[in-house]
Order: C-alpha cells, then structure tokens, then sequence
C-alpha cells in the first residue's frame, strides 16, 4: 500500500472504511447509503473526495463509532466509551419504533428465541441484567490488559465474550464488531484499514451460517 502512493492510499482507505460501516450494518438487516457514509468519513477525516454529500443523523452516529474505534485505538476502552457508541447507535432512543434503554447496560433479560409463535426454541439466554455492570467490568479489564494472547486472536476471543454478555437492550452485534475493529487495529498498531472485517463477514456469509446451526448448541454451552 505505501509502494501506492499517498492519493491512492487514501482512496483505498476510505473505501475499506465506508464497506466496514456499510456492511456491519447489512449484517443487521439495515442497508445504509454508501454515498453518504462515504461523505461523512472523508469529512471527518479530512479527506479530500469527490462528490460529498449531506448525510443523516443515523449514518453520522454509525461513522463515529466506526472511527473512534478505529482511529482512537490506543485510548482504553471502557465503560463510557462504550454508552457513547451506544448513544452514536440510537440518537433517538428508538430501535425502529421501539423505545430502548439507550447509553446504559439493559436492565431487563435477554433470550434468543427463534421460530414461529407457539414453536419458540430458547437457543441462548444471556448473563442475567443484575450482573451487566460486573461483568461487563472484568471484560474491559481483560480487554484493556496487555497479556500474552495473539492479538488477532485476542479480537475474535473479545467478539466472542461480549455477544455471551449482550449487554444493551439492542446494537450489541454491531457494538461487537466495532470493538472487534478496535482489537484489529491495535494489532497492527497503525489506524489505516485496508480490509474491512464486517465485509468478509458477509461474502463468508453462507459458511458462517452452517458453522452456526452445526454448533450453535456447543456456543450456547
């Protein structure tokens, strides 16, 4: 990449940044503007584009997210760090037309229950919502810790323990994912993307989803 150039090197930059922005919300179901994402990074950024338009409050709030993990890697992840995400998720305080607790652990209980009404299956009920401050405290002290663990494994392992949490009422995959990023970048020790994990996610989409109906139980466990 630095054989490239500085204006090629940035262009490939942003673009792996706008997929990883794009995609970890696909993921969700939620299909954003690519334009317009790709606008509200090169401004923040300072990047020089072409063809920047206006962008909506939903999309600036994913982007900085997505930049603060990946830009502001060396700060220490912790408990505020994370509600402002959160917050940058849902501006409003809606998930769609649901009202969520929004900047805060859930207080409620969390279960994965999927099916039709009547043949609901309990495929995975989540740490309890008394215990979200003290677990979700030991996590930020294990993830925030120098240890002796690969680094890129160390960001599938943090990806892993958080979903196990799942402590907001809604967001946590892409929560996931940012501090998955955040991990990857450490591991570099360098805030230039030029791959976007969220991307690969999806194009493995298919093997992925046979990996989790083979061992979905085994996770659980």
């Amino acid at each position: 990449m630095d054989s490239l150039g500085f204006s090629l090197k940035e262009e490939a930059r942003l673009t792996t940044l706008t997929l990883d922005v794009v995609k970890s919300s696909e993921i969700e179901g939620e299909n954003l503007n690519y334009d317009q994402v790709r606008s509200s990074i090169a401004r923040r950024l300072g990047i020089n584009a072409a063809g920047l338009i206006p962008s909506d409050r939903y999309i600036e709030g994913v982007v900085e997210m997505m930049l603060d993990a990946t830009q502001n890697y060396q700060e220490t992840l912790t408990h505020e760090r994370l509600f402002g995400w959160h917050s940058a998720l849902f501006p409003t305080g809606y998930s769609g037309l649901h009202k969520i607790e929004v900047a805060r652990y859930r207080t409620g209980e969390m279960q994965i229950v999927p099916g039709a009404m009547g043949k609901e299956l309990i495929h995975y009920e989540a740490i309890q919502a008394s215990k979200m401050t003290s677990e979700m405290t030991l996590f930020l002290e294990w993830f925030n810790a120098k240890n002796n663990i690969d680094p890129v494994l160390k960001a599938g392992l943090a990806h892993f323990w958080f979903i196990i949490i799942h402590p907001f009422d809604d967001g946590n995959g892409r929560v996931a994912r940012a501090i998955t990023d955040l991990q990857l970048t450490r591991s570099e020790n360098k805030p230039e993307r030029f791959y976007s994990m969220s991307n690969q996610i999806l194009t493995e989409k298919n093997a992925i989803t046979m990996y989790y109906k083979k061992f979905n139980i085994v996770m659980v466990i």
